[in-house]
């Protein structure tokens, strides 16, 4: 049984553009994950953290059989794999990779919860997944803003 995902993707250091091509290519290359939708690349101005340079960002919808834990596992791996050092929250990084949604699936464990807490606060979350899923979009937003 597939289930699907929405995600974040997003880089500020090195080569954005080609940060999240390879991001891409490495989700795309997982043998329970399928692609179905991308959004196009937005850049934007950093949040939280403003003194960094800006952010290229988009928007991917998958099919998966993974359940969102091993979702979770798997673009943390791809995070490392790319090099991403976890030194500063909110801080630069080559690839930053977040489950937004998954399904219409409300978690909240120490390590996950979804749908993200913070997406309805970024419009760089936002405006890439309403591109490309307005329902979910507006699922999120409304969720995160009024969590049970």
């Amino acid at each position: 049984m597939t289930s699907r995902a929405w995600l974040s993707l997003g880089a500020n250091l090195g080569d954005p553009a080609a940060q999240l091509a390879e991001a891409l290519r490495r989700i795309e290359a997982h043998e329970d994950i399928h692609i179905s939708k991308r959004s196009s690349v937005a850049i934007t101005k950093a949040w939280g953290k403003t003194d960094q340079p800006d952010f290229a960002n988009m928007a991917v919808e998958l099919e998966t059989a993974l359940k969102p834990l091993e979702l979770l596992d798997s673009v943390l791996q791809i995070e490392l794999d790319m090099g991403r050092v976890r030194h500063e929250v909110w801080g630069p990084r080559l690839i930053d990779i977040d489950i937004i949604a998954y399904d219409r699936v409300e978690v909240q464990t120490p390590r996950l919860t979804l749908p993200h807490p913070f997406a309805h606060e970024r419009d760089f979350v936002l405006i890439p997944l309403e591109e490309i899923a307005p329902h979910v979009s507006a699922w999120v937003t409304e969720v995160s803003r009024n969590p049970h």
